[in-house]
């Protein structure tokens, strides 16, 4: 058994297991790349499951939109952190003994190495060992015989120097990653303009959210975000230029205004507010057969990239009787709806012709019943609850109708709806990441690891004088094309009074191990 857990335990720490974890992580990643993911846009994940009914609750179920938090990559992440720490230990304490390791003794013959020069005028010791100091060899001087001395000199540990830091700084990615797992969190909100709509920094108002593993609600930052303001410019062909949202914060008991745009976050004590995505709010008013006006905004959510926005409208308190204080429960009131930025020249086409409000149209389909509201069970704010419709409790009323803004439809029993406006909604994502700085660095030092350990070459250099010359020889320790020429270089530097042997060898530089 002992035997059996070594084994594994050396084929989990090799280096090849540990770039076949790495391959793995990256293509376990690309679902997250790919599809859409709650914790960035859950009313993306929400329309992708709409519009794909037999594959999409699949990949719900084996966490494809949850990929970083599913356990399949977390149980490669945790065995990529094990094996890259099983085999960067090892080699760290080796790298470190080679270099405060002195340079192995010189080999009795030269001319079995790469490159080697013999019957060298001799240059004294000091002089050698001077001009590799110049080129930032280390050196040791040795004299194991009478009248011979021998100089070892080795450079280019920056090769491994920089391997170990790029590796360590992998590392510290994941490190950093799983910090802010831990310590971090994240949630999204839908934020419809205007002071009524204002939103507080409570776990009870995000539409979506996720707390690390040590984070409770009473951790959270305390803050309020107000957009009073929103802008977006589009090209001729309603591609989005700019997005513009006029912000108020509220933080420490003072408020401030900020313009916050996409890849432009704004910057709390404590997380970081992005802008993600953008769309309508139908204002809509309702009078019952009582004379009774209810008012009701709604976020309707896009489906192309023309804002074609589909949503519903509730009014499930309306009909009261006033004499009786009494209320048809039957009689609730809901709106099926899609609402057109810009109505397209053909009628029949049912998505706008351009993101902006040029032309703005809604087309309602009224509902009459009961909308489910006081059943128990969670209920969607972006469309009616089927199960109701399916029961027949929630049926049709009427014909449906479009409307511009400031016009009425008239229901079958008298009562009236109104479309008033639209406001303006931003979904954004507010975050903390107390990993980022750890990554920040991982990240810079990854780089500069790759870097040397590219532009390293590991090599070692011999001098043998005797009283009568002088002999060197060379040895590169990996594969090093321009060795020879270095080699040659060093020669001429320490024996400047005489011009290089032609008995030099110049063969091809080649690996020895």
């Amino acid at each position: 058994m002992v035997s059996i857990s070594r084994r594994a335990w050396r084929q989990l720490t090799s280096m090849r297991t540990a770039l076949v974890l790495l391959f793995l992580l990256a293509v376990a990643a690309i679902p997250g790349s790919v599809l859409p993911q709650r914790n960035v846009s859950p009313e993306k994940v929400r329309q992708y499951l709409q519009d794909n009914t037999e594959w999409g609750p699949t990949l719900d179920r084996f966490f494809f939109f949850d990929v970083y938090a599913s356990p399949w990559f977390s149980a490669i992440y945790l065995l990529l952190f094990t094996s890259l720490v099983g085999c960067l230990v090892p080699r760290f304490r080796s790298h470190l003994v080679a270099m405060l390791r002195k340079p192995p003794a010189a080999p009795a013959r030269f001319s079995r190495l790469p490159a080697s020069a013999e019957d060298l005028p001799a240059a004294p010791a000091a002089d050698v060992v001077a001009a590799l100091r110049r080129r930032r060899f280390r050196t040791v001087v040795r004299t194991p015989s009478d009248g011979v001395t021998e100089i070892s000199a080795e450079k280019g540990y920056l090769k491994e120097t920089g391997n170990l830091v790029f590796h360590f700084a992998l590392l510290s990615l994941l490190i950093g990653v799983a910090y802010g797992s831990w310590f971090g969190w994240h949630g999204n909100r839908l934020l419809i303009q205007g002071q009524d709509f204002a939103f507080c920094n409570t776990l009870l108002n995000y539409d979506e959210h996720a707390l690390g593993a040590q984070v409770g609600e009473g951790d959270l930052p305390r803050f309020c975000l107000r957009m009073d303001k929103f802008a977006a410019t589009y090209l001729d062909n309603g591609q989005p230029v700019t997005y513009k949202a006029d912000i108020t914060a509220t933080q420490h008991g003072r408020s401030s205004t900020h313009v916050l745009q996409v890849n432009d976050p704004l910057r709390l004590d404590g997380a970081n507010v992005s802008l993600l995505g953008h769309g309508y709010a139908p204002v809509l008013r309702y009078t019952d057969k009582y004379g009774k006006t209810h008012e009701n905004v709604s976020a309707f959510l896009p489906k192309d990239g023309m804002l074609t926005s589909d949503g519903v409208a509730t009014f499930p308190d309306v009909n009261l009787n006033p004499s009786t204080g009494t209320r048809d429960e039957k009689s609730q009131i809901g709106f099926s709806g899609v609402y057109l930025p810009t109505l397209p020249s053909d009628p029949s086409v049912s998505s706008s012709a351009f993101p902006a409000e040029k032309d703005p149209r809604l087309m309602l389909q009224p509902y009459r019943g009961v909308l489910g509201f006081d059943a128990g069970a969670p209920l969607s704010v972006y469309t009616l609850d089927q199960r109701q419709i399916d029961a027949k409790r929630l049926s049709k009323f009427g014909e449906p109708f479009m409307l511009k803004p400031g016009e009425k439809g008239t229901l079958p029993d008298g009562t009236t709806v109104e479309f008033v406006r639209t406001e303006q909604w931003i979904s954004i994502s507010i975050r903390h990441d107390p990993g980022q700085p750890i990554v920040l660095v991982g990240a810079s030092a990854l780089l500069v690891g790759l870097l040397g350990s590219l532009t390293g070459k590991r090599r070692r250099v011999f001098f043998r004088i005797t009283p009568t010359g002088m002999s060197a020889g060379g040895l590169p320790r990996g594969d090093y094309p321009g060795f020879a020429e270095e080699f040659a270089a060093i020669v001429a530097a320490v024996t400047p009074a005489a011009p290089v042997p032609s008995q030099m060898a110049q063969t091809d530089v080649k690996e020895v191990v």
